[in-house]
């Protein structure tokens, strides 16, 4: 059995048996992302009715530009997860274009499709875990060799300083952008993609904090800063890794990470 097996396995062995509260959680954020998801949706029929099509070159103001490498960004950390969590390429690729084409939208169809994936055994247990885990399939062989740690590493924290710099020359060059005339329909409604974004990424932060007051201090964070404090969080988790692990294990919550154990039927739960 492979790391990524062994280190699956062990996670299994952690979860007791389930209670309430992890399927009213599992509902409340299908419902939340089944009707955020929906509203993103409305948000562009109206903003597309009202102020036409966004490719146009005066939308991208100095600001607009800024907002849009800010949302790209998250986009690029959930696309990396999808990338992770879908076992074929052709697959991951099709869903990482439509997070492109469609944002907030996308992300939110996915999680729910996610959601909606679980057994119930799953749900009554951890379903924020078999969310973010890979479901590998039997019959399927295609192996991937994914980024290294240190690599990782210097991915978001590279990531992190652009949107650093992004933001500190868009301040000095065109101000303060809280300027009633910044507001233009499409940048609402790219605020709106982009928050909803924010939202997923804090159920996921929520998830892995031990403590309500730092999930909500990283939150709150994520709010002001954007990609910035998403890049941060990474790299932070990242250092809690030692160079020889999967990096995928930033998914999961701390206490799951360095167990060992070989017994293949636990594994039976992460599989489809």
């Amino acid at each position: 059995m492979d790391m990524e097996s062994n280190l699956l396995v062990t996670d299994a062995t952690q979860r007791q048996t389930g209670t309430p509260m992890a399927v009213t959680a599992e509902v409340a954020v299908r419902t939340l992302l089944s009707l955020l998801g929906g509203l993103m949706v409305a948000v562009l029929v109206y903003t597309i009715a009202t102020d036409g099509l966004p490719f146009r070159m005066e939308l991208l103001t100095r600001w607009m530009a800024a907002l849009l490498i800010d949302f790209y960004i998250n986009i690029a950390i959930i696309g990396a997860w999808v990338v992770y969590k879908e076992s074929t390429w052709v697959m991951a690729a099709l869903w990482v274009l439509l997070l492109i084409c469609f944002g907030s939208v996308t992300t939110c169809t996915y999680i729910v499709f996610q959601i909606y994936k679980l057994t119930p055994e799953e749900t009554s247990k951890d379903p924020f875990y078999f969310v973010l885990v890979r479901h590998q399939k039997s019959d399927v062989t295609e192996h991937r060799k994914g980024v290294s740690v240190i690599t990782a590493r210097v991915i978001f924290a590279v990531l992190g300083c652009f949107m650093l710099g992004t933001l500190l020359y868009t301040l000095i060059v065109d101000g303060s952008p809280f300027r009633s005339e910044l507001y233009t329909p499409w940048v609402v409604a790219t605020l709106i993609d982009f928050y909803i974004n924010v939202v997923a990424l804090s159920v996921w932060v929520a998830y892995k904090e031990s403590s309500w007051m730092d999930a909500l201090l990283w939150i709150v964070f994520l709010i002001c800063f954007g990609s910035i404090t998403t890049c941060v969080y990474i790299v932070r988790q990242l250092f809690y890794l030692s160079s020889d692990h999967p990096i995928f294990l930033i998914l999961f919550r701390n206490n799951h990470r360095d167990l060992k154990s070989s017994d293949p039927p636990l594994m039976a739960g992460a599989k489809e």
